[in-house]
């Protein structure tokens, strides 16, 4: 069953290369010939993609930094699993989701808030990585991968795991949207309605501690955080409504992903900080187009006009 199973795989990569040798230019036809990359780009942006989605929510509740102290966490995690032999993604989970759940709890119920939290958290979890580091493997190629991304540490098993987890991430998301969406813009009106506001910020934090890992691997313990901010922020710049903002957030996150990954290879820069770049080009461009007045979502040429011709 399995070497029936591994032909039909074969078989179908073969038909796919010459698929896309025909309707692809050559350099990125010669990037997908590699299996390690085709791994990475489908992982890469299922991330993006959950990433973006997420960060419209963190943004807007001023938890865009959390992604950086969970980051911080998963690199002390991944330390403490590659010292213990251990698989890094099966130890590192866990821990994030409970770092996640413990930030969330400490910003609500406790004197020590926010910005503190999540740099009391990080700060000791990334010391926590480098003390092991230094006492067990030092400062090899393994921590740098951790630290800055790469794109070949994506492994078989990372895959499945990867693409699952995220799969079910984008699931809950859209399956809880009203929710997420309703504790995102008022949670005490949402609370006093009767939406269970806790239980759908634990819901976020768990998304986010699950998509921080899974991207963390191949954009570094470093720059994971940029994947959640970037994106959002951009979109802001000339979207005005929580929809139009997460689905152009979406976009773009999976456009700069993509585009950061393809000047990694034909350029031989590093994945993590190739997509980072991209991602600061995306909202200057942004930025810049907003200066332009009908470039605002909704605001056509003709309807621009009329609004003049009411003012005066």
């Amino acid at each position: 069953m399995t070497e029936t199973l591994e032909l039909v795989w074969t078989r179908l990569m073969s038909a796919l290369l010459r698929l896309l040798q025909i309707v692809l230019p050559d350099v990125l036809f010669e990037m997908f010939s590699y299996t390690f990359l085709v791994r990475a780009v489908v992982v890469g942006l299922l991330v993006s993609l959950c990433a973006a989605l997420l960060g419209v929510s963190l943004v807007l509740k001023r938890y865009s930094m959390i992604g950086d102290g969970l980051s911080h966490v998963g690199f002390g995690t991944l330390a403490i699993a590659t010292a213990l032999n251990a698989a890094p993604l099966t130890v590192s989970i866990p821990v994030v989701v409970a770092a996640a759940f413990l930030l969330l709890r400490l910003s609500e119920n406790s004197k020590i808030k926010g910005d503190a939290a999540i740099a009391l958290i990080s700060t000791s979890s990334l010391a926590i990585g480098v003390v092991v580091i230094s006492l067990t493997t030092g400062m090899n190629t393994d921590v740098c991968n951790y630290m800055f991304g790469s794109i070949l540490a994506m492994s078989k098993d990372d895959v499945t795991l990867s693409v699952v987890l995220a799969v079910a991430v984008l699931g809950l998301f859209f399956l809880f949207y009203n929710k997420i969406f309703a504790v995102t813009f008022d949670e005490n009106f949402a609370k006093a309605t009767g939406v269970r506001t806790g239980l759908y910020n634990m819901l976020i934090a768990f998304l986010t501690a699950i998509t921080i890992v899974l991207g963390m691997r191949m954009m570094g313990a470093l720059l994971i955080s940029s994947l959640i901010i970037f994106p959002a922020l951009t979109s802001m710049r000339l979207c005005k409504k929580f929809k139009s903002v997460t689905v152009c957030s979406a976009v773009v996150s999976v456009i700069c992903f993509f585009v950061g990954v393809v000047i990694s290879y034909v350029e031989a820069t590093p994945t993590g900080a190739s997509v980072v770049l991209v991602n600061i080009a995306a909202f200057l461009l942004f930025w810049a187009a907003r200066l332009i007045p009908w470039a605002r979502l909704g605001r056509t040429p003709l309807r621009l006009i009329a609004e003049r011709r009411n003012v005066s």
